[in-house]
């Protein structure tokens, strides 16, 4: 009989198995890449890709070292932790929302219908 792996392992473990997969899917689309490619490139299964980039703890260490590489070569998993990657870098700027600045009373009238 098998055993899932998800329901053996703590509920604190679970969290920090399904951030380190949010991590590495980060990392995939900052730097661009689609799934189905890097799971070609990492010879993995899209859907093994998948389940590694929803925090599937029954996913192997070395599928996990794989992808990675397939992603982003030479990146450790250090780096993936810390975010020192620049690609991660560039997409959280994207991400942040910028500061509205109000109209002002010219601008105002040139929209005004």
């Amino acid at each position: 009989m098998r055993i899932p792996q998800a329901s053996i392992v703590k509920p604190e473990l679970a969290e920090e198995s399904k951030k380190l997969g949010e991590m590495i899917a980060r990392l995939r689309i900052a730097r661009g890449v689609k799934q189905t490619e890097a799971a070609l490139r990492a010879s993995l299964s899209r859907n093994t890709a998948y389940r590694l980039e929803k925090g599937d703890p029954a996913v192997a260490i070395g599928q996990i070292l794989r992808y990675i590489n397939a992603i982003a070569p030479g990146i450790t998993l250090i780096q993936l932790v810390t975010e020192s990657d620049p690609a991660l870098t560039a997409l959280k700027i994207k991400e942040q929302r910028q500061r509205v600045r109000g109209l002002s009373a010219e601008q105002l009238r040139e929209v005004d219908f």
